[in-house]
């Protein structure tokens, strides 16, 4: 489904496919040769999306450019089935595997790899030909890469990069004080509001 959003739309090559039950909506810009697949979701809110020649997104995976967070995906990259990727940059040739995770801010370099289930967090720089194996994560800049039973140490470095102000515009409550869940859902029913305006346009793909 091809959906123009906050009256901007999809722009696709000729050469591109997008499977039926694919979703591309808003401002995405989808290279040559580029391969959709089905389930996946291009979802630009208030960001754009640029997906490089030879892309291939396979099944539901999810791409998202929200906030001041765009999404540029280089030439020949590789997204795997219930990957998620948000507000992130990837150079050519990079690889995201099976449900990983590549969150806001973050930059994947040349060649570089995340494995099966790792996750790339907020604000992070992967460098050329990096991988990061399978339920790992990658962290920081410079970066650190951790097992996820490290959980102290990936904190120390996360902790700092305070992702529900950067998200969300909402800072972390103190020690002791109750979560902010009441707050971040309101800020999030308002971006997502608009949605309920989208148009669906013809695709011929």
């Amino acid at each position: 489904m091809i959906l123009k959003h906050l009256n901007k739309e999809p722009k696709i090559d000729e050469t591109a496919f997008v499977a039926p039950n694919a979703v591309v909506c808003g401002e995405v810009t989808v290279g040559k040769h580029v391969r959709i697949m089905f389930g996946a979701q291009i979802i630009a809110e208030s960001s754009p999306i640029t997906l490089g020649d030879y892309c291939i997104v396979l099944e539901n995976a999810v791409i998202r450019g929200t906030g001041n967070f765009p999404v540029y995906i280089g030439n020949n990259c590789l997204i795997g089935p219930n990957a998620h990727l948000v507000g992130c940059r990837l150079e050519e040739n990079v690889f995201v595997a099976t449900g990983a995770s590549i969150f806001h801010g973050a930059l994947l370099r040349k060649g570089s790899e995340v494995s099966i289930n790792g996750v790339v967090h907020l604000k992070t720089e992967l460098p050329e030909n990096t991988s990061v194996p399978i339920n790992w994560i990658a962290v920081g800049n410079p970066v650190q890469i951790l097992p996820p039973n490290q959980h102290q140490e990936i904190w120390a470095v996360q902790k700092p990069l305070n992702f529900p102000l950067t998200v969300y515009g909402i800072d972390r409550p103190q020690s002791g004080e109750p979560n902010n869940m009441a707050e971040i859902c309101k800020v999030m029913s308002e971006r997502l509001k608009w949605h309920a305006n989208n148009e669906v346009l013809d695709y011929n793909g």
